[in-house]
């Protein structure tokens, strides 16, 4: 008996240990890779041009997702991201856009903005306190009690911050001005390859010897029939949009990645009983130094390019750490900001709608109604800012004034619906503006949301950055990939959320979900 009581010890001892490895296994390094404005067509248009290194093995081997949908509009960069890694979406997380307007300060600021933290190699101050929820790589450091190392890159402060989150060791982006890494002060953990980066080998020294040329043969970039010239291109980066530029173009991916492998490197990230994890943002848009921007010869060159550094990064850590001790994840932010221009010849329906002209008229209506006072504070990205101090000492109702400011703003020609802030936050927007709730802020969001007619053009002279842009409803295929640690190789073809992202590596890692996923993990990823 008693043996028989020792035999049956042993076994459950071993099997308990065996559960306890089993159980405690995770990927010793996670690299999430996020490319702004990937699209899922230009993978079928432009494989020809792809190695079997890059794409094409992420593709073959790889758990691949045909698409991914979000679940807000106006998509971009900023609130892809953030709704990504927090698998929530901007009514959660916060991040709506990678600016925002202060009503009392009358003045456009990152949505990072924050005073108590200096810039370190930028004069912006930021932190991330304007995301509100957690991040993937908060609860990695959370569980990990901060001995994982998360580092973050992309081209700008906004990606990188919403990536690194609230805990990670540092979160850099590319100085508009400089050319320089930059960060903020929050961030404690300034890597001194990336220092060393800075003095030596950044586009502050080395920007006048980029000149981007094909990479390939031009008789390779052959996916646009409608392609308008069969040349050369030929693009230098000078002036004072110089850096700017050179964001757009595919330099920017390679100086991500080279940059961001030393630190895997010479911070032995993926060596340690911890996971680590390493966030990119890299680039697929258009380029700014072009005109033309549709089916264009550039386009075609950056995804080939875009190739190439994935190659090189797949390559470099299979040497180092391992594929099958590395979790990479691919995702698409959702949208391609094509900003076209249809040509006088083809008669197409359009117009052009001026915040200026539809904020002054409204005031006027306003004044008409309520007093010859300044009604309307500000018209910024498609959402109209009332008075709210001045509506508050008239003693007004602003529901009432809201509904009214609505009433009128869509009889303008070039308005396609309207919803207010009081029917957002009540749930009583009709069904086609009920969409923006996901995209509501009740701290930072206007009075009256907009939403501009297909075809029309924003006119806005406030906004430098843009001082047109075409309206246009992009339906961008964004593909998913999850390749290395125990993935096996399959094609879903449904459509996923970008919701279930974030718990699905969360669950990879053995960790907890971001405090505001609601979603369930993706099933294919635990069939093994």
């Amino acid at each position: 008996m008693i043996r028989i009581i020792t035999s049956l010890v042993a076994v459950l001892t071993v099997a308990s240990v065996q559960a306890q490895t089993t159980v405690s296994e995770a990927p010793k390094l996670v690299i999430g890779i996020t490319i702004d404005q990937l699209r899922g067509d230009y993978f079928e248009l432009f494989q020809h041009t792809f190695s079997e290194k890059g794409f094409k093995r992420l593709l073959n081997n790889g758990l691949v997702y045909q698409n991914m949908e979000f679940d807000f509009p106006e998509i971009n960069s900023s609130s892809a991201i953030a709704t990504i890694y927090t698998g929530a979406n901007p009514f959660y997380n916060g991040i709506f856009l990678d600016k925002k307007y202060l009503a009392d300060k009358k003045r456009e600021v990152s949505i990072f903005d924050d005073d108590d933290f200096l810039g370190n190699y930028t004069s912006e101050k930021l932190s991330p306190k304007a995301l509100r929820v957690s991040t993937i790589t908060d609860e990695l450091e959370v569980a990990s009690g901060s001995s994982s190392r998360v580092y973050a890159f992309a081209p700008n402060q906004a990606q990188a911050i919403i990536m690194a989150g609230h805990a990670g060791n540092a979160a850099y982006w590319i100085e508009d001005y400089s050319g320089k890494w930059a960060t903020t002060t929050y961030y404690k953990d300034f890597h001194w390859s990336v220092e060393q980066e800075n003095r030596n080998g950044t586009y502050s020294t080395r920007i006048r010897e980029y000149v981007w040329k094909p990479l390939k043969a031009i008789s390779s970039y052959k996916a646009f029939p409608y392609t308008q010239t069969i040349s050369d291109f030929q693009h230098i980066f000078s002036g004072d949009n110089s850096y700017k530029d050179l964001k757009t173009s595919p330099y920017v991916n390679e100086n991500i990645c080279q940059t961001a492998l030393k630190v895997v490197s010479k911070a032995e990230m993926g060596k340690r009983s911890y996971p680590d994890f390493l966030a990119l943002t890299l680039y697929a848009g258009n380029f700014r130094g072009i005109e033309d921007k549709n089916y264009s010869l550039e386009i075609q060159d950056t995804y080939a390019r875009l190739d190439k550094d994935i190659a090189t990064l797949l390559d470099d850590v299979e040497k180092t750490v391992g594929l099958k001790n590395t979790l990479i994840f691919v995702t698409s932010t959702g949208y391609f900001d094509a900003n076209d221009e249809y040509p006088d010849k083809v008669n197409m329906p359009d117009g052009k709608f001026f915040y200026d002209r539809c904020q002054a008229l409204l005031n006027m209506f306003l004044m008409a109604k309520y007093g010859q006072e300044q009604w309307v504070e500000y018209f910024y990205n498609n959402q109209i800012y009332l008075n709210r101090k001045l509506i508050e000492k008239k003693g007004l109702n602003l529901e009432e004034i809201q509904n009214k400011a609505a009433e009128f703003v869509i009889q303008f020609t070039g308005v396609q619906d309207v919803a207010t802030y009081t029917q957002l936050l009540t749930d009583k927007a009709n069904s086609n503006m009920s969409k923006y709730k996901n995209l509501f802020n009740k701290d930072l969001s206007g009075d009256i949301f907009v939403e501009i007619q297909p075809g029309f053009r924003i006119v806005d002279d406030k906004e430098v950055s843009v001082v047109e842009k075409r309206i246009r409803e992009t339906a961008v295929s964004s593909p998913v990939i999850f390749y290395g640690y125990n993935i096996q190789p399959q094609r879903i073809k449904r459509t996923i959320k970008a919701e279930e992202i974030a718990p699905s590596i969360c669950r990879l890692l053995r960790i907890r979900s971001p405090n505001a996923a609601r979603a369930k993990v993706l099933p294919e990823l635990f069939q093994n």
